[in-house]
């Protein structure tokens, strides 16, 4: 794994396929690499990274295979369950995909002979997010261009169903609010619903669109975050139900926001990609200017490591990493 200065990123990974989406699995699989997935055209990967920064034995990063799983059609979205394991006997691998077919499909594997998967049907129209249950990992919440976020269970059975004002873009369940559901619509409107009683309990207004995508700070439940048009925007939920905090910063619109894991004042935006690049840049609450600014090819997807404040985007062939400042 070569470092790469022309186009500052600090590794690239080369990849099988055209990258749409790239994923760091969010929790701890009980082994010392991160597990990583990225979805192709027709593929996912599924592999593990090794730093330097976090194992002074690793000369830059390590990144291994660990399988590809053969998937059809193009994957749109990608989440982890937290029933993943390295240290397990047989390992587990659980992930679950959105696919330009309007279906998830759920996959099991033990990396070695059992390889599952099972389609749940029911959206009628694009997903844009889909996220596990963050504890058990039993649920699976999606949102879709159909305006509905839908619950299912691992059998694919319908187990909740929200009826939106306008497309689903993102959905977040945070561990410290395992029975709240985050759900950002394209018009501006954030909600959280409570899943005891199936009711919208609290929503945010962005007063501007179109919101393509938000996130849930993992550090600090009452931040939120998102981008829309080309701004993003930060909400204290104890002060105002309007972003206490926005800024200009993607020329075009801006694409996908998303927290760091480690530090609740950094987060990183990228925007959509130009006539050659696509600019990746990260923020820190603390600066007035982004703290790191990169560009790469085409770039889609957008994703944190679980405990390094170093985050990966996706290409045409490679995977992007950054690793920036706390």
């Amino acid at each position: 794994m070569k470092q790469d200065s022309t186009r500052n990123t600090t590794y690239t990974v080369d990849c099988e396929d055209y990258v749409h989406v790239v994923k760091f699995n969010p929790f701890d699989s009980g082994d010392a690499c991160s597990l990583i997935a990225y979805g192709g055209n027709n593929c996912v990967v599924v592999g593990t990274c090794r730093f330097q920064e976090e194992d002074a034995e690793v000369e830059g990063m390590q990144y291994k295979t660990l399988r590809t799983f053969h998937h059809g059609i193009r994957v749109d979205a990608i989440a982890w369950s937290p029933e993943t394991r390295l240290d397990a006997l047989p390992p587990l691998i659980r992930f679950c995909t959105a696919a330009s077919d309007r279906k998830l499909r759920l996959f099991t594997s033990d990396l070695q002979d059992k390889n599952e998967f099972k389609t749940f049907d029911g959206h009628s129209d694009y997903i844009n997010d889909l996220v596990f249950a963050p504890k058990e990992g039993q649920e699976v919440a999606s949102v879709s261009d159909d305006h509905t976020c839908r619950v299912w269970d691992l059998e694919g059975n319908e187990k909740a169903h929200f009826v939106l004002r306008s497309p689903g873009m993102s959905v977040c369940w945070h561990p410290e609010e395992a029975f709240k559901l985050m759900v950002a619509e394209k018009n501006g409107t954030i909600r959280f619903y409570d899943l005891i009683t199936q009711q919208a309990i609290l929503s945010l207004e962005c007063e501007q669109m179109p919101l393509m995508s938000a996130d849930w700070c993992l550090k600090n439940t009452l931040k939120i975050g998102a981008v829309a048009g080309s701004d993003w925007l930060i909400w204290d939920m104890t002060r105002s139900s309007y972003p206490q905090d926005k800024r200009p910063v993607h020329v075009d619109r801006a694409q996908l926001f998303r927290w760091s894991r480690v530090n609740e004042n950094l987060f990183a935006t990228i925007g959509y990609p130009g006539k050659t690049s696509t600019q990746l840049l990260v923020h820190h609450l603390g600066h007035p200017q982004p703290i790191l600014t990169g560009t790469a090819a085409v770039g889609s997807g957008l994703t944190w490591h679980r405990t390094l404040p170093l985050c990966a985007v996706g290409g045409d062939h490679k995977i992007f990493f950054w690793v920036t400042e706390m």
